[in-house]
This record gives C-alpha cells, structure tokens and sequence, in this order.
C-alpha cells in the first residue's frame, strides 16, 4: 500500500508459515477456522496436521467457547477468521470463556481494516483494536509486514495466554529483514528526527515512512515509530518521542476512537503532554479496491502530512 517500497508477502501468509513451524515443533499446538482456511491462511497447517485442525463452520462464537474448552485442557489453541467476524460475533465467548480465565488462546483475525477491499463494509474491520483492548489481560498486536508478523507470532506463541493478533490481506511493503530483532511490546523506531513524531502501525506504518521522506524533502525531520504492541505498550519509548519531538501524528486503519490513536494519547499525556493529531478512519467504508479506498477515508502519506503541518504549527 506504500508508494515507495516493494511489496513483500502478506502478513496473513506469514501466518500459515508460522503454524506450520510451530505443528512441527510442537504437539500441543492446535488450530481452528472457521469456514475460511484458505483465506486466513490456516489451511496451510490443515493439510500437514489434519488430526490437530478443526474446521468449526461460519460459527466464530461457537469457535471461540471451543477454543477456551481445548486451552483449558492444556492446549495452545489458535482460532482464525477474518478480524471483523472473530471480534464482533466471538466477543461475548472471548469476553467469559477466554479473556476472563485467561485461556491460552491466540485470536488471529485477518482480513483487518478497510484494505480487504471489495469485500465490503460488512467485513471490515474497523473497531478490532477497541474490543480487543477492552478485554482485560489480552495482548494486541498488529505487525506491519511479513518478517514482523513471523517474530511477532512465534513470540505470541511462546507466551501463556490470550493474545489478539490483526492480521492483512494486502501485500505489505517490505520493512524488516531477517536480521532484524522485532520484539512483542517495544515499539520500533525506523527513522529518527527531532521535528516531530509519527506514530503507526499494520500497513499505515509504510505510509508514515512515505511521508517522512516528503517531509525532510522540506527541511522538517520527523521520526517514525512501529507501535505493532497496542496491549502491552512500550510508554517509554513513545514518552522519549513526545520529550524529544515535542508533537506526534497517530495514523491507524481503524476508527480514530478506542483504537492506536487512543492509547497512545493516553500513555503520552501521563507523561510528556505535546500536541497531537490522529489520522484514522471516521466510520463505515464500502466496496473498492484498497488503494482507491485509502485514498476516501484519507489514509494516505499526502494527508499525514496535512496533519503534520498543523501540529507542528501547535507545537510553536
């Protein structure tokens, strides 16, 4: 979705990648779908560990009270739909059944936001992040391309507990290398600058890198930030942006309330209070490529920049 930067894989795709590393690893691991295994990508891990793969049917509320039932007894159970369907239909069972005992059950919604495209309204994902986070004790996460989102999983797999994963349909820009250490709840500095900050996550972080580089054009340094750990957040990092920059931007493919955005501003304003601006979405979308959408709902480097500008006029 970036302009700039080569299109690498899916964070979906990693996805299939990392169920199958770890089916091989470990046999406690289990996967549920429902209905949509080759979308999510959980299909790959179907077809090497069919016995360990349950495929529950456009039932996610039903799924996620299984899960909770399989990770009581002793299993890392991984549930996939698309965002949109897992948080909203599955929130009541996730709510009681996982978040609330703190089952070891890992949400991977794929599909997230507005970039699923022509799908429509009905399955985007707008407000994944605000349910999500209203679950006390769960972690959230949002990895911006394919090699985070292999880190990030393998990481989320490792830990105890429940953990929600947003994952994309899109190609993503390519950020991280292998060589790079992406580290569950440290948010990422990928460019340094003292003008002001730029804080984002998932797909909008290449976004975000694009506008930097239409800023320094300009004379205005702006550094940028991967927060992909929405629950636990990296505060410090983020404290040290608003000490040092002194102004921040927040763009999330999400609703502007409850979301990236959200957190953020309040993790900032305990610490370091600067002037802010939110770049996300204000409500519903509708069917379109992902790229004419982006460009609607005004997620675009052109429009980071517009809000870069004010706040930096509110910071003098």
């Amino acid at each position: 979705m970036s302009s700039t930067r080569a299109l690498g894989r899916a964070t979906r795709d990693a996805f299939g990648d990392v169920l199958v590393k770890l089916g091989a690893e470990r046999g406690d691991v289990v996967v549920l779908d429902a209905d949509l295994a080759k979308s999510t990508r959980s299909g790959k891990f179907q077809a090497k560990y069919p016995e360990r793969f349950f495929d529950m049917g456009i039932c996610e509320a039903n799924m996620c009270g299984v899960a909770a039932g399989l990770a009581a007894s002793g299993k890392t159970v991984f549930i996939a739909s698309f965002s949109s369907f897992l948080l909203c239909k599955g929130f009541d069972q996730l709510r009681m059944a996982v978040a609330y005992p703190g089952e070891n059950v890992k949400i991977i919604g794929t599909h997230g936001g507005i970039t699923l495209g022509e799908d429509g309204a009905s399955q985007m994902s707008i407000e994944d992040f605000a349910l999500a986070l209203s679950l006390p004790g769960v972690v959230v996460c949002h990895p911006a391309d394919d090699e985070s989102a292999k880190q990030l999983l393998t990481q989320i797999a490792a830990q105890q507990g429940p953990a929600y994963v947003r994952l994309g349909r899109e190609k993503a820009p390519t950020l991280y290398s292998a060589n790079d250490k992406v580290e569950l709840g440290r948010a990422q500095v990928l460019r340094d600058g003292g003008d002001l900050t730029l804080v984002a996550n998932g797909l909008m972080v290449g976004l975000a890198l694009d506008a930097a580089e239409q800023m320094a054009a300009t004379g205005v340094e702006a550094r940028v930030i991967d927060v992909h750990t929405l629950r636990p957040l990296d505060s410090a990092t983020l404290a040290a942006a608003a000490r040092e920059t002194g102004a921040m931007v927040v763009v999330e493919e999400h609703l502007k309330v409850a979301g990236l955005g959200s957190v953020v501003a309040q993790a900032v304003v305990e610490s370091h209070p600067v002037p802010m601006r939110f770049v996300g979405l204000e409500g519903y979308a509708e069917s379109g490529s992902p790229a004419a959408l982006l460009a609607k709902y005004g997620l675009t480097a052109e429009k980071i920049v517009a809000a870069a500008k004010e706040v930096l006029a509110a910071k003098r």
